[in-house]
């Protein structure tokens, strides 16, 4: 495990799964969202973004976690990925989470209630074609996530948000 992609519905703990793996693994922890929202939360353009992905990946060793539905072109990241982790949550523990961390915009609302009709559908299609070489575990629940870093041996302590 040295090129990790953690994608997922909004407020799902992505970036939280990747710290705490980079914690655990030490690896270098890419929070995509840092990179891809410009100022007043405007997306990156394709273009530009596929750009800025190729040169992420072409590191050795990484961990990285975003997901931006349409926005996104996730098969830079999915070719080169050894892993692939896909917090596939209910809409309740998200929307949940997601009132809880802050307010949101309409259009993430928009995303958040569509994404398992809309955006996983295209997302497990790309996994499919583009992650081949990958190791891909999807979670439905957060215990399962638990249990996934409990058996790499190492301790599910401090993973108590999920």
């Amino acid at each position: 495990m040295k090129r990790v992609v953690i994608l997922g519905r909004g407020a799902s703990g992505k970036s939280t799964l990747a710290a705490r793996l980079g914690e655990i693994t030490g690896l270098p922890v890419i929070e995509l969202d840092k990179i891809f929202w410009r100022t007043g939360l405007v997306a990156t353009p394709r273009d530009k973004w596929l750009v800025v992905q190729e040169r992420l990946v072409a590191e050795e060793r990484w961990i990285m976690d975003g997901d931006f539905g349409p926005y996104d072109v996730v098969e830079v990241r999915l070719r080169a990925a050894d892993t692939v982790l896909l917090l596939d949550f209910s809409l309740a523990r998200c929307a949940w989470r997601t009132i809880r961390r802050s307010g949101e915009r309409a259009d993430f609302w928009r995303w958040l209630v569509a994404y398992r009709r809309q955006s996983r559908p295209m997302l497990m299609e790309a996994i499919a074609e583009h992650a081949t070489n990958a190791e891909v575990h999807v979670f439905r629940k957060p215990k399962a996530v638990r249990q996934y870093v409990a058996k790499g041996m190492w301790s599910a302590s401090g993973l108590g948000w999920w």
